[in-house]
């Protein structure tokens, strides 16, 4: 599987597992909803620092992202 597809597919499993809605989540990584959006559905490349914030918001390793 694409790495960027499965880093969306486990940003939103662990979203809807935490209960947080993709506003929450993006406002508690310091990004916005449609950048949050695009990266859970695979259309945008995430860079380090947002795989790190996204990480940090869910309270998880950034390798469990990419797991």
């Amino acid at each position: 599987m694409d790495v960027v597809i499965l880093f969306g597919k486990n940003v939103r499993a662990l979203r809807d597992e935490a209960g947080l809605s993709q506003e929450e989540l993006a406002f508690r990584a310091g990004m916005k909803r449609t950048y949050l959006s695009d990266l859970e559905r695979g259309t945008r490349n995430p860079t380090v620092r947002a795989l790190g914030r996204l990480a940090a918001a869910l309270g998880v390793s950034p390798a469990r992202l990419l797991q």
